[in-house]
């Protein structure tokens, strides 16, 4: 559920994420596919320019993605794996929200097995492998952001146990997927589906029609989201280490007092 967009699902039996794995199957992508993928990303990559964190064009960088293609996720792997033990796997597309918590505490990141065709450039219903490898997979390459995502697994998995999975999914929308950054004193993207849309981002930085609040886990706990459309509503952090250490403060205890809240 929770890869953009987090659609709620009653599924929470107990998950084995392996049964969800598939083989990338690589070859299977058409050159169309390839296209596709080039035009995402360089788009991307011009719209964002230096308005998006430094861990996000870091990781850019250090996984080699601006290489032409949909890449191959055991390249991939060969290179994020040895810098915070993350690798990703293919899977047919959104999966359950036990499966998808167990995968992050595992330090696993699914990637659907799938990209958007050129006349889904600037929508899709479902989130592809273009929002899941470029949105997210970048920041995996940092420690602090590797530790903070391992936890929000854990937790996830936590508050499934408490029927509370909506608390944890509201925290990592505002921060993971839609939150924002002052870096620098600068305001920057951080999230995932921001860094992957080419229309929202502008918006979330430079548009007064929008809320813009300090970021907080109990405030982001409390504030519901909506996965049809542009968001009202975007919390700022102060850096990645700075909403790290503070989803990763979350214990049992204060998860238990935040599904009550």
């Amino acid at each position: 559920m929770l890869q953009t967009p987090i659609r709620p699902t009653s599924d929470t039996r107990p998950a084995h994420w392996r049964d969800y794995v598939i083989a990338q199957d690589w070859s299977h992508f058409t050159a169309e596919d390839h296209r596709v993928w080039d035009i995402l990303f360089e788009r991307q990559v011009s719209a964002l320019g230096d308005r998006i964190v430094r861990p996000f064009l870091d990781g850019l960088d250090l996984l080699r993605l601006s290489h032409p293609g949909v890449p191959d996720l055991e390249e991939l792997n060969a290179r994020l794996e040895p810098r915070t033990g993350w690798r990703t796997v293919a899977v047919p597309g959104l999966v359950p929200d036990a499966v998808f918590f167990a995968m992050l505490a595992d330090r696993v990141f699914p990637i659907g097995n799938f990209i958007r065709t050129i006349d889904q450039l600037d929508y899709l219903d479902e989130p592809d492998l273009f929002h899941d490898i470029f949105g997210h997979v970048p920041m995996l390459s940092d420690p602090a952001m590797a530790r903070m995502m391992q936890h929000v697994g854990r937790l996830g998995c936590a508050a499934l146990g408490l029927g509370q999975s909506a608390v944890v999914a509201r925290i990592y929308w505002h921060s993971v997927e839609f939150g924002l950054s002052r870096e620098n004193g600068e305001l920057k993207i951080f999230g995932a589906g921001l860094a992957s849309s080419f229309g929202e981002q502008a918006i979330a930085l430079d548009s007064d029609a929008v809320e813009r609040r300090p970021f907080g886990v109990k405030a982001a706990a409390a504030s519901d989201y909506d996965n049809d459309r542009m968001q009202p509503l975007y919390f700022v952090n102060d850096g990645l280490e700075h909403v790290a250490a503070a989803i990763n403060a979350i214990d049992a205890e204060q998860l238990a007092r935040l599904a009550t809240a």
